[in-house]
């Protein structure tokens, strides 16, 4: 049977000998919060063809490139450099850029990012945060309306302790397409924490206007089996349905645990029990509107 294609929607690249871009997660000495040591994906360079190097034997037919040049003076520098980048690239690409959505300058960054007609959207690594405060940022909710107004994504990093504030925030803007990236992101395996984890995802998925990533999933299990992972991408699947749901690498990332053919033929599995058409939407289809390809 042929392989569906896939639109990978998550995935970094960057060149540390850039001379306006930072990338501070790959310092030499950096330790990742989260993940430790990451000294094995450390290269100097990883660009579109390291990639594809890796990639094109699992018929991936899109790329999305979330914000990765962390500690850069300006933002939008990034993605100027993956839009250049992209004229080179074997299947087309979209960019999740980056931008301090609170700040005062937020709307003028984002309309300078806009300015790239492969931009569709922010990670803002200080959401989290401010979801976990349950403050309600007047420049914030400005800008999140201007996404929303401009069909803009909100890829947004959120662990389980804090998705009752997250939906909130999507009833506050029902027109915002919102990505929760890397299933939440769960930091412990125990069966408590899953079943907190299981429980906070299914109240998420009430919101309409949320999607669900399935990235990242074996990031805090580096051991991981196919088995070990079935119970999360599985019930990631079933709380959001094959009409909510999209697929990523978090490569290279993920390289520390899996090789890339691996990890997508296991998430391939992992939604084969639906329909051809809904696994479809999975893959790819959901990815084409969200994305704006």
């Amino acid at each position: 049977m042929s392989q569906l294609p896939i639109i990978d929607t998550h995935m970094h690249l960057w060149d540390l000998k850039h001379p306006e871009l930072k990338w501070v997660w790959l310092d030499k000495d950096a330790i990742h919060p989260i993940l430790g040591n990451i000294d094995a994906i450390k290269s100097v360079g990883f660009q579109i063809h390291d990639l594809w190097a890796e990639a094109r034997f699992s018929n991936i037919s899109g790329f999305v490139h979330v914000q990765a040049a962390i500690g850069s003076p300006n933002p939008v520098t990034e993605t100027v450099w993956l839009t250049q980048m992209a004229k080179d690239s074997p299947v087309p690409m979209r960019i999740i850029g980056d931008c301090a959505l609170a700040s005062e300058k937020a709307i003028s960054q984002l309309e300078t990012h806009m300015q790239s007609p492969l931009f569709v959207g922010i990670r803002d690594f200080n959401a989290e945060p401010l979801l976990a405060s349950k403050e309600i940022n007047s420049n914030y909710e400005k800008s999140l309306e201007f996404l929303a107004k401009n069909n803009l994504v909100f890829d947004l990093d959120c662990e389980w302790p804090n998705m009752a504030e997250a939906l909130k925030l999507a009833n506050r803007h029902p027109n915002l397409k919102i990505v929760l990236q890397h299933i939440g992101f769960p930091r412990k395996r125990d069966e408590q924490y899953f079943q907190n984890w299981k429980k906070s995802i299914n109240e998420l998925a009430k919101a309409p206007n949320i999607v669900m990533k399935l990235s990242g999933i074996g990031m805090t299990d580096p051991r991981f089996t196919k088995e070990s992972l079935r119970k999360w991408a599985e019930s990631s699947a079933e709380a959001f349905g094959p009409d909510r749901c999209v697929m990523g690498s978090n490569w290279p990332v993920d390289r520390l645990f899996s090789s890339y053919a691996t990890i997508i033929e296991f998430m391939r599995e992992y939604i084969s029990t639906y329909s051809s058409n809904e696994q479809e939407k999975i893959t790819s289809l959901n990815a084409l509107k969200i994305y704006n390809f």
